[in-house]
């Protein structure tokens, strides 16, 4: 699946994978509303995978805004019930 970025009220929201297909076009999408705008926030919760290249594409994305000054938000809303979901299938 490809991944689709709709923005809605000033969030901008990321459907579909992020993954070593999508990651290059993510940044360049990203990197250029990051020198444009003054902040910019990212929601990740309808992600519905991510390798470890779009993992690599985040950690781009924040060093891309530290390094011009920029403000960048990712959030997700969801991560307490993954982390509740995940720990329980790494629990001995």
């Amino acid at each position: 699946m490809a991944l689709q970025i709709l923005e809605k009220n000033g969030t901008f929201e990321l459907f579909g994978n992020l993954n070593t297909k999508t990651s290059r076009s993510f940044i360049i999408h990203f990197e250029y509303l990051i020198n444009t705008l003054k902040g910019v926030t990212i929601n990740i919760d309808k992600i519905k995978a991510i390798d470890a290249s779009g993992v690599e594409a985040l950690k781009t994305l924040i060093a891309i805004s530290l390094k011009n000054n920029s403000i960048l938000y990712i959030i997700r809303k969801g991560y307490k019930d993954t982390y509740a979901r995940n720990s329980k299938k790494f629990a001995a």
